[in-house]
């Protein structure tokens, strides 16, 4: 039983924001340090990935652990009430994402996800993105060159 009314919960899930997340927000931070210029929110690509790298022909979707199911992760609890509909909601947004990042692999797309427990230690999202981008050896310069 949902302790909050059914008003009172509709409210809530209505802030629920869908773009600017704190987690891409900080995403978008680390990909920008690293020298990194990008588009947001890809209009014309399958899933609409949250940032979009078109110089490396590589898109990044900052995924919710709750909302996208983030296996074995602490978020990833399951409502007690209203059983049915969430679990039929998880599994479209799970199928959804899955269909997603196979049609970018099939246009040729390079796909990291970031989770949302993941953008909490700055530094290993900053190793993890440098890693999955190619971009280890980058050292962004102030006027934003590379030094080799």
């Amino acid at each position: 039983m949902d302790r909050l009314t059914r008003d009172r919960r509709s409210w809530n899930m209505s802030r629920i924001r869908g773009r600017n997340t704190k987690p891409e927000l900080v995403v978008r931070s680390v990909l920008h340090c690293l020298g990194f210029r990008f588009r947001l929110h890809g209009k014309g690509l399958p899933g609409r990935p949250d940032v979009v790298l078109s110089r490396h022909r590589a898109v990044v979707f900052v995924h919710g652990c709750f909302w996208h199911r983030h296996h074995g992760c602490r978020f990833t609890y399951k409502p007690k009430s209203n059983v049915g509909f969430w679990t039929e909601k998880f599994e479209q947004t799970v199928g959804r994402d899955s269909r997603n990042r196979a049609e970018l692999g099939r246009l040729g797309w390079r796909i990291v996800v970031v989770w949302e427990c993941q953008t909490v230690d700055r530094s290993a999202l900053t190793k993890r993105l440098a890693a999955a981008l190619n971009a280890v050896e980058w050292v962004p310069t102030r006027s934003g060159k590379q030094i080799a």
